[in-house]
């Protein structure tokens, strides 16, 4: 670090200047961000993705169906807006409802459109349907893509709302913190850098990957936060050293200690975030990348641009000052840290006691996949949609599709034997509503009957394309219909024992619940080597930052409590429906997502305090005096940045779509109970429980006090 600040010292303008040229080029890449999102994230290369490409590829099925729905709406109306989207050429076929009778019942009627495998910028085609179709009530599109379409226009419109509501509030809060206007902008304006250059930097990887529609609302929620916080934490010592030595040398100073734990902090967030890359879910690596970007971003800025501005500006930092700072604020909680290790016993219980209580409802929670539901009521597209679920009934019902493959080929009579025999087993199975093959179809029962109808010529002749629509060289297509939800436990069950099942030939499942069974056993196969990554690595960090063993196990320790009283607090609010909410469900993503994230923002807290507390105990070997003078010095700025990372996150509550508002709220609630119930009221608590055994290290380099004497463990 002192190399850093001898750089940063000398080089500040020219640190500006390179700063302004990225953030120029950059921004201009940022704005197209938007137009390469597309996707809720929920995707993954596994067997229901190889399963839908051979239906769609070999099978010529269509690689994506979107509906036109139609309420109350005459026959004619129905034909011309179909030939109009027919007009288009958009399609590979449209099924209408006044050619099929099970699409139409009780003045509500739904037209498949469907696409094929070539199709790839769905977006522009989901306007241009929209355009065909007009202005017209009761007429409307919806489906995967014009989902993802409206969940993309509902996150812009989010992240424009969030930001309206949390960086005023931001402001307000530097006000109070800084009492000057110039210092109180500079968090904010290291933010806008951090966040525009981050977008800049994930628009030129969009080209070589999928993005989320998510990452346009978490990277600037994460960005914005965590930049001010280092931001915070860097002035805050800056000032405190500039009133004991010269401008450089107390931006130097500052470098060597707030950035240092600045660096440390972010390892823990970056840590956080990189675990997440086990998972091969897109969602989990987007947000992993995405927030490792603007992470590494957030670190570059804060000990580079930050002390280059603060170099820059001189005195000018306390232009305008609108409050003046109270001179009795550090001796205000230095009482209240005195009072806290008074009775550490008694505070240790009743805060476990309170985060106890919010752990319970954790026991109820129940994850599912994001869907619909994503979408706030008020859009045509999730109206239409339930619409049509509700008065067909099709969410009662889901669809698999069995590819399976024999070396010597299905046309044979042993190969057909095979296929009815498949065909009976499926059959048989208790969850099987309806199973179709060439037998089924054709109404034919047997395979001797199947081989006597071939040998009649005009019988072969409407077997024939039958055979070869389910059937290619040595590949075999059934599709399924499952008497269950798609995202029912029975449905995944089911597609996991079939999976699994031995046969004679190899069979390969795709479909809904295959997709949710696929992503469920992602997650819960991965989530422990995740956990492990997360604690290990936090562990070791905090360790050789600390030289401590004791310091980071109870870090670690207080973090899990912490996050589970959050996730109680989650299905209270959501799935309990409480606050004005509707009772609902947790998206599968919240525990995952806001665990990485959370477990690392959290470590900032931690860094800060203890750091101070570590310098003051290195220097009197006071373990009391230490964790007061600690409380003391950095209560106010905990405070501060916990409060500013409360109102960007939590600002996302006024947001529609619900598993942003849920994440949004849920790091919220973990950073409001971290910054007071655990580093208020746990922490110190804690110091003073164990004492002079916080600062034990059994090996290395470390501090330590045994009885009146002083012992430093050599190298």
């Amino acid at each position: 670090m002192r190399t850093l600040a001898r750089f940063v010292t000398s080089a500040h303008k020219y640190i500006i200047f390179a700063w302004i040229a990225i953030f120029i080029v950059m921004a201009v890449f940022a704005i197209k961000l938007p137009g390469l999102l597309a996707g809720d994230g929920f995707e993954m290369d596994g067997e229901h993705a190889a399963v839908m490409d051979i239906v769609s590829d070999t099978f010529d099925m269509p690689a994506e169906t979107m509906f036109v729905v139609f309420d109350d709406i005459s026959d004619d109306k129905i034909q011309t807006t179909l030939h109009n989207i027919e007009k288009l050429d958009v399609t590979s076929a449209i099924a209408s409802p006044l050619e099929e009778d099970s699409q139409y019942t009780k003045g509500v009627a739904y037209a498949l459109l469907h696409f094929d495998n070539q199709t790839e910028n769905m977006s522009d085609i989901v306007t241009a349907i929209r355009d065909a179709i007009g202005d017209e009530k009761g007429i409307t599109l919806t489906g995967a893509s014009a989902i993802s379409k409206d969940i993309n226009t509902a996150s812009q419109r989010d992240l424009m709302t969030a930001e309206a509501i949390g960086l005023p509030i931001a402001i307000i809060v530097l006000l109070f913190a800084f009492g000057t206007v110039v210092a109180s902008f500079i968090p904010l304006i290291i933010g806008v850098v951090t966040v525009v250059t981050s977008f800049g930097v994930l628009t030129i990887l969009g080209g070589q990957m999928d993005l989320s529609i998510f990452v346009l609302n978490i990277i600037p929620m994460l960005g914005l936060a965590l930049s001010i916080d280092f931001a915070l934490l860097f002035i805050s010592r800056y000032r405190e050293e500039r009133r004991k030595s010269d401008m450089l040398e107390a931006v130097s100073t500052t470098i060597r200690t707030a950035g240092r734990s600045v660096v440390f902090s972010a390892f823990c967030v970056f840590i956080g975030l990189g675990a997440m890359m086990l998972i091969r879910v897109d969602i989990f690596q987007n947000i992993a990348i995405g927030g490792m970007i603007v992470v590494g971003m957030a670190v570059l800025s804060s000990i580079t641009l930050l002390p280059s501005v603060l170099i820059a500006l001189g005195d000018r930092i306390d232009k305008w000052q609108i409050l003046k700072p109270k001179a009795k604020g550090a001796d205000n909680w230095r009482k209240f840290a005195y009072r806290v290790i008074k009775r550490p016993i008694t505070i240790t219980i009743v805060a476990f006691i309170l985060l106890g209580i919010a752990i319970v409802p954790v026991k109820n929670m129940e994850l599912t996949i994001p869907a619909i539901d994503s979408l706030p009521k008020s859009y045509d597209t999730r109206q239409a949609f339930e619409l049509m679920d509700d008065t067909f009934g099709l969410g009662d019902q889901s669809s698999v599709y069995i590819v399976a493959e024999r070396a010597q080929g299905w046309e044979n009579t042993a190969g057909l034997q095979a296929m009815k025999t498949l065909e009976e087993q499926l059959t048989k199975d208790a969850l099987v509503d309806k199973v179709t093959t060439i037998f089924t179809a054709s109404d034919i029962d047997s395979v001797e009957q199947w081989e006597q109808a071939l040998q009649v010529p005009e019988m072969a002749t409407g077997l024939t394309p039958l055979v070869e629509t389910f059937v290619k060289d040595k590949q075999l297509m059934i599709p399924v219909t499952l008497g269950a939800a798609g995202d029912s436990d029975a449905a995944q069950q089911w597609v996991r024992d079939w999976s699994e099942k031995e046969t004679a030939e190899n069979l390969l499942i795709g479909g809904q619940p295959k997709f949710n069974q696929e992503i469920f056993d992602e997650i819960w196969d991965k989530i422990v080597y995740v956990l492990i990554v997360i604690v290990v690595s936090t562990f070791f960090i905090l360790m050789i930052a600390f030289r401590s063993i004791l310091i980071p196990i109870k870090a670690i320790l207080m973090n899990i409590i912490g996050l589970s009283a959050t996730f109680g607090i989650l299905v209270y609010i959501f799935q309990y429906g409480h606050f004005g909410l509707e009772s609902g469900t947790i998206a599968l993503i919240i525990p995952v997502i806001v665990f990485s994230l959370v477990f690392g923002l959290s470590m900032d807290y931690e860094v800060f305090l203890i750091s101070r507390m570590q310098e003051e105990y290195a220097n009197t070997f006071d373990n009391d005096r230490a964790t007061v003078e600690g409380l003391a010095t950095t209560s106010k700025i905990i405070t501060s940045a916990a409060l500013i990372m409360i109102v960007l996150t939590g600002a996302f509550a006024f947001t529609d779509v619900m598993p942003v508002k849920q994440i949004g709220v849920g790091i919220a609630i973990a950073v409001a109970i971290d910054a007071t119930i655990i580093r208020l009221l746990l922490v110190p608590s804690l110091m003073k429980i164990f004492g002079k055994w916080n600062w034990w290290l059994p090996f290395g380099k470390g501090l330590y006090r045994s009885d009146n004497r002083r012992f430093e463990q050599k190298k």
